[in-house]
């Protein structure tokens, strides 16, 4: 795969969204990058969390995206996947690549360890560590985190079903890794959007007993992601209740603070830097058709479980093209996609302004997360127009 370095300095540049959209008046959807909002994200975490931050780039691998991500400080990577490692590689030199997925297919450790000089992997049972001992030769230059499955608790959507494994078991691997000569280090994941700062310390006590029954002193722990977005419908809690719960469960390991701790945030360092500008191409009644839909932007919010909505602003057009100030929502319409499927409608109700019709403009913010890495271009229809708002 050949990759070419993108630059936010090559987009359109406006100093507010009301801006772009009066200067633009786009008719396809826009993603406004916010750098303001990507420096603060990363900020919280680079200032407050006791250990290395890792970009889950899952959550947004948008070229634009990574830039922002990297220029904000991000020099560590949640990478799943040999293009992903590319994606990063290519384009920064400088950064840390860690294959932090479970199930890898046959010869990407190998390339992942060879070529890109990857180190860290993840292992949740007897035959992905086989098969990544034979591809990396093991050695204690590999650090294998053996991943622990946490209970169903405060997050949205639980990532335990489909990997980890139990306390013993994850006790058992970790004594084959120290047998390999490879370095033992352990990971869990509490669910991606959760809402429980409790979750990570239980799962870190988790950690605690598997490290005891082991008898294995592990050389890190990766605590993982689930740092949720800011999203309407959901209760977050400040991020300083997250690192304070954290860094007070740390405490409870034998090595304390001197055992080196990642993250892997997604949400947290990317959904508010983005802002989606769609516009209303046909109203029928109490349904409206907008320029995006759940093939595009949207289909996080047809989850099963998922309540949260993105917040949202309107600015209407008048009769002569004039863009209106933001206005307020007081009637509730159906939204559907462009598209000609049936499923293409978002799951709730959106409260929008009862005059609302063809031209007007709805803006999503907070859609960073997500949004573009499950985009399809079905039906031909495939958002990908970029511009930076702020500084």
């Amino acid at each position: 795969m050949n990759i070419a370095p993108v630059h936010a300095d090559t987009l359109p540049r406006f100093a507010t969204i009301e801006d772009l959209i009066k200067r633009e008046k786009p008719i396809e959807p826009v993603y406004a990058l916010h750098p303001e909002k990507f420096r603060t994200a990363a900020k919280r975490f680079l200032d407050a969390f006791p250990g290395d931050t890792l970009f889950a780039i899952k959550a947004n691998p948008a070229p634009h995206v990574l830039e922002q991500v990297h220029a904000a400080g991000i020099r560590h990577f949640d990478t799943a996947s040999l293009a992903e490692i590319e994606n990063v590689k290519t384009r920064f030199p400088d950064a840390h690549c860690h294959f932090m997925a479970p199930v890898r297919a046959p010869g990407a450790a190998h390339a992942a360890f060879t070529k890109y000089g990857v180190r860290d992997f993840v292992v949740d049972c007897d035959y992905e560590l086989d098969k990544l001992l034979a591809e990396t030769k093991g050695g204690p230059s590999l650090r294998v985190f053996v991943r622990i499955a946490t209970p169903l608790g405060g997050a949205v959507l639980e990532l335990s079903s489909k990997f980890g494994t139990t306390p013993d078991d994850a006790a058992r691997l970790l004594k084959r890794v120290v047998e390999a000569g490879a370095t033992p280090a352990l990971t869990f994941h509490v669910g991606s959007q959760c809402l429980s700062p409790f979750s990570y310390a239980q799962a870190i006590e988790m950690a605690r007993r598997t490290e005891t029954t082991a008898s294995v002193k592990i050389a890190a722990l990766d605590i993982g992601g689930g740092f949720p977005g800011p999203y309407q419908g959901n209760d977050v809690p400040p991020y300083h209740w997250y690192f304070d719960t954290i860094r007070e469960a740390l405490a409870t390991l034998p090595e304390g603070e001197k055992l080196p701790v990642m993250c892997e945030p997604g949400r947290a360092l990317v959904a508010e830097g983005v802002s989606l500008v769609t516009q209303v191409i046909l109203r029928k009644g109490d349904k409206l058709y907008i320029n995006d839909g759940i093939y595009g932007s949207f289909d996080e919010l047809t989850l099963p479980g998922w309540t949260a909505d993105y917040p949202i602003r309107v600015f209407a057009v008048d009769a002569k093209g004039r863009v209106l100030a933001e206005q307020n929502g007081n009637k509730p319409f159906r939204v559907y996609g462009p598209t000609c499927d049936t499923l293409d409608v978002l799951p709730r109700p959106l409260m929008l302004p009862a005059e609302i019709g063809p031209g007007d403009f709805i803006v999503f913010d907070a859609i960073g997360a997500y949004s573009v890495a499950v985009r399809t271009n079905f039906n031909g229809f495939f958002p990908d127009r970029w511009a930076v708002v702020g500084n």
